[in-house]
């Protein structure tokens, strides 16, 4: 394997990295109004992610820079292409980071609750978005000769992309009401599991329908056809398990095993991209390839001697922080401290 094509997989588990671990942030935060009835459980909810959250969300900024470094042009034809979307998920995540730290700066039922609805809005719009973008960049979109991105932002809007869209949103609010499960007792708990088996339905049918329009997609191109197939089989076999452990009342288990759906889905759409990396709907010669966007080997090899220094450290610090925060946020907690904590 050369160096391109090990950073274009390695580009792949930072951004799996990302949607496994900000994607359940999401989730929780979408889920406040159907498990937080009151401010003592929307409390116990935002406290199960409050030492978490801004850690997880690091990784999308680690992802863009190893996009960045690997594959300049990938970068420069994605980000100008796609400006508006990712706009809005920035100032949705600031939206989102903005409210955790403010809701509770004031003892007042309005303020709390207007923090309480930007919250939900920051958590549902990059779920939506995220995989609106990788839909279209899956998908292929209009690049000329010069890789410059020549479509409207209406254009990303297409029913792939869209469907693709629904189905992160769908399958992180899933995988945070699993976390949900996890990490809280009492009422939260029971109604985070109720919940999670009325979104189970909608969720299983969109993602059966991205995985099947994905791999028509990859069938039409020099994909991984075999892994798009493996992993789109994974990712289903393991969303049916996760609800059976939710309904076991095995909450580690669903969770984990909401993980493994969600790092399959990512590895699909990946596998249904290579070798290229952002493909052309003009002209099969205009696309963008691991080979034409990626950086000089120099580059890399330094990249790759990083990443090995730096990644097991990264992981040990994730590991540790989840270990220290690993006990349940139980409402009796939260009920004995002053109603601002």
């Amino acid at each position: 394997m050369d160096l391109a094509t090990l950073w274009f997989w390695i580009v792949a588990l930072f951004f799996v990295g990302y949607f496994v671990l900000d994607g359940f942030d999401f989730g929780v935060g979408m889920s406040l109004p159907f498990v937080g009835r009151d401010d003592v459980s929307r409390r116990q909810v935002i406290n199960a992610i409050g030492p978490i959250w801004d850690l997880n969300e690091t990784w999308v900024i680690v992802a863009g820079a190893c996009l960045f470094a690997s594959f300049p042009e990938w970068y420069a034809s994605l980000f100008s292409g796609f400006y508006l979307p990712l706009l809005i998920i920035l100032l949705a995540l600031i939206l989102r980071g903005v409210s955790f730290e403010y809701r509770h700066q004031r003892d007042d039922p309005r303020w709390r609750r207007r923090f309480d609805t930007m919250i939900v809005i920051g958590s549902a719009v990059p779920a939506l978005l995220w995989g609106v973008a990788f839909g279209n960049i899956v998908q292929g979109v209009a690049l000329d000769e010069r890789h410059v991105f020549r479509g409207s932002v209406f254009d990303l809007l297409n029913p792939y992309a869209l469907l693709v869209g629904v189905t992160t949103l769908l399958l992180f609010f899933l995988h945070g009401l699993y976390f949900i499960g996890l990490k809280t007792d009492g009422a939260v708990h029971s109604r985070a599991r109720q919940v999670a088996r009325v979104a189970f339905v909608p969720t299983l049918l969109a993602a059966a329908g991205t995985v099947v329009w994905t791999i028509v997609i990859a069938a039409g191109r020099p994909s991984l056809l075999w892994a798009v197939i493996g992993f789109g089989g994974v990712a289903a076999v393991f969303l049916i398990a996760s609800l059976i452990f939710s309904l076991r009342d095995l909450e580690g288990w669903a969770f984990a095993a909401g993980a493994v759906t969600i790092l399959s889905a990512v590895l699909m759409l990946f596998s249904a991209l290579f070798p290229n990396v952002l493909p052309s709907t003009v002209a099969a010669a205009n696309s963008l390839t691991v080979q034409n966007a990626s950086s000089t080997s120099y580059t890399l090899q330094i990249m790759t001697w990083t990443v090995l220094i730096a990644m097991p450290l990264i992981l040990a610090y994730q590991a540790w922080t989840y270990w220290i925060f690993r006990k349940r946020v139980r409402r009796s907690s939260i009920e004995a401290a002053p109603a601002h904590a």
